[in-house]
């Protein structure tokens, strides 16, 4: 099988890119094929002075970026590899990779060849010399979809369908990046486990990829009460202190009123009191998963 392609090349499966509103901070999404080379490059590119944090959340890399342009100092082992520049227009997102040795390499050609990159340019890379590339990709929106209540005592898991329907709505244009599992509170009307899920997509196109996980929700619910909402917006922590209260004790409705202008509100069962709490705790797996019932 090596004799077909490059040895000395791994492509990423993937790079996508969402940017804030105001276009000053980008979080970089990474799709690793190889784990060995992702957690190298992530204790590297971490000491990029653009980079504000980094973390890894299943087969993927992100970074949280600040926009700009730096001169890196590179140091054979203790820093050869970063990112020296993130630009920001309204419909493309530019980044700029550059490392020596076998950084160089994934700075390059690894890199510029990965799905989802609209165009590159990339040096002449291996042995010993820096090397690095500058890849563009489509400026992207974070949605995060809360969905609650789907199933009955009988049949049916939130958690499955929620996959599911994340995994058959993927296009070119939205692409399917976490699903999380919240805890709530234990209310007495549960089904059985009390849990909404979050899943967050990359899209160009929010209003679609909304319209289209509506639809197949409708579809296979099993419920008369569920409930789903979404964000679209680069971080949702105006949401988080209400997320707590469910995770905390039982709440009304009424509680979430002043959040509702900024969702779109799809299905308004008595599952969107859960399916809100569930937006801000997304890939924010351990917290999300905490019980909160005062009993543990």
């Amino acid at each position: 099988m090596i004799d077909n392609y490059d040895p000395y090349i791994i492509t990423y499966p993937e790079i996508l890119a969402v940017a804030s509103e105001d276009g000053s901070s980008v979080e970089l999404i990474e799709r690793f094929d190889c784990i060995g080379g992702a957690m190298w490059v992530k204790h590297h590119y971490g000491k990029s002075p653009l980079v504000r944090h980094v973390r890894t959340v299943g087969q993927t890399t992100r970074y949280l970026l600040s926009t700009g342009t730096v001169d890196l100092k590179l140091v054979g082992s203790r820093f050869p590899a970063g990112i020296a520049r993130v630009a920001v227009s309204d419909a493309e997102i530019g980044i700029t990779y550059l490392g020596m040795g076998g950084g160089g390499v994934g700075a390059s050609v690894c890199r510029a060849e990965a799905t989802g990159v609209i165009r590159s340019e990339s040096d002449p890379c291996g042995g010993g010399r820096v090397a690095g590339s500058r890849i563009v990709l489509p400026r992207r929106k974070r949605v995060i979809i809360g969905i609650d209540d789907t199933d009955t005592p009988d049949e049916g898991a939130t958690w499955t369908l929620c996959h599911n329907i994340a995994r058959s709505i993927e296009d070119k244009d939205t692409r399917y990046l976490s699903h999380t599992i919240v805890q709530l509170y234990p209310v007495a009307y549960r089904t059985k486990n009390c849990v909404a899920v979050a899943c967050e997509f990359a899209t160009t196109d929010p209003a679609a990829c909304i319209d289209s996980f509506e639809a197949l929700l409708k579809k296979h619910t099993l419920s008369d009460d569920t409930g789903m909402a979404a964000y679209t917006g680069f971080d949702p922590i105006a949401f988080e202190e209400y997320g707590w209260k469910v995770k905390q004790g039982e709440i009304t409705a009424i509680e979430m009123d002043h959040l509702l202008p900024h969702l779109d509100v799809r299905i308004a069962g008595r599952g969107l009191i859960g399916a809100v709490a569930a937006i801000p705790f997304v890939t924010r797996f351990e917290e999300a998963l905490l019980l909160c019932d005062g009993t543990n």
